[in-house]
């Protein structure tokens, strides 16, 4: 009985080893160096030879937000890359408000991230502040080197008529009080659901912020956008998609002010999602990206409509 066991526990712990290593060979973690020094954390997946997905988390984000995107059936066929912003994650945390406020920096560390991964015309995913980072690297790069840009529920820019007003939440992520920080955390997080994810989700999302940096977070509402320069000048496919519950970023006049500078763009609102679509409506939300990057690789062929 006893080798019985061992053999039954030895075929199980094979198993485990192989599934481990399976699973290691479709994700590859490394690291980027951004030009002021800060360490970018990257993990790369899906198919090394398919057309390239850069997503850009939003704010007390990371990497991790795009779990159930890495590991979508839909987007298998395509090379799916995130990383953690600088102040996030398992990315550098340099100190000072200068490392923050200025857009130009967090547009670098993208720029470094799509030179190392040698990227070819990729279609760049940009959540909530994620959407200014591409915003900003479009601004200082130009858009030769992608092939489109999808906002979800991106921040065009940091102006009371775009931006859902929540002060006293804002004030309390930046107090250097450790609870009422945690708790402004739990929250802004709870801001970003109409219908909350599953609890282990939900926690892991909440470590997530508790990792970032809080001179990134006191600094984050100061930080350049030139939205004029970047979108305004955007001449590849752009996809804005927001829930039409979205509690932190109004969708209307951010929808309104993208297409102004862009009137190109499609729009697809998700109805009762909230600021996180991706979580909330994924199956609707992959499919779209999905069939985004496909006529967006189509020689810039403008996408029909995913929405209206």
């Amino acid at each position: 009985m006893y080798r019985f066991f061992h053999r039954v526990l030895g075929t199980l712990l094979l198993a485990a080893a192989l599934a481990a290593t399976a699973a290691g060979a479709t994700t590859r973690s490394y690291t980027v160096t951004a030009p002021d020094g800060v360490p970018l954390a990257v993990d790369e997946a899906g198919n090394p030879d398919g057309p390239a997905i850069v997503f850009v988390h939003g704010l007390l984000g990371s990497r991790l937000n795009w779990e159930r995107q890495f590991a979508s059936p839909v987007l298998a066929r395509y090379r799916l890359i995130a990383f953690d912003l600088r102040g996030h994650g398992l990315s550098g945390k340099p100190a000072g408000a200068a490392a923050y406020a200025d857009g130009r920096r967090w547009a670098d560390d993208l720029a470094a991230v799509l030179a190392t991964a040698k990227a070819t015309k990729p279609v760049l995913v940009g959540w909530s502040l994620g959407a200014a980072v591409i915003t900003n690297y479009l601004a200082a790069y130009g858009d030769a080197g992608i092939g489109g840009a999808v906002y979800v529920g991106g921040v065009i820019e940091l102006k009371p008529e775009q931006i859902t007003a929540h002060p006293a939440l804002y004030r309390d992520l930046a107090s250097a009080d450790l609870k009422t920080h945690l708790d402004a955390e739990r929250a802004f997080l709870g801001l970003c659901f109409a219908t909350p994810p599953q609890p282990d989700v939900l926690q892991r999302l909440l470590a997530n912020a508790a990792m970032a940096s809080w001179e990134m977070t006191a600094a984050v509402p100061s930080m350049t956008i030139d939205a004029a320069a970047g979108l305004g000048r955007l001449g590849k496919p752009l996809l804005l998609v927001y829930g039409e519950r979205d509690a932190l970023v109004q969708p209307q006049p951010s929808i309104a002010r993208a297409r102004a500078l862009q009137p190109r763009a499609v729009t697809a609102l998700y109805p009762g999602a909230g600021h996180a679509p991706f979580i909330e409506a994924p199956e609707r939300f992959e499919r779209d990206l999905a069939s985004f990057v496909d006529r967006a690789a189509g020689a810039g062929v403008r996408p029909a409509a995913a929405g209206r």
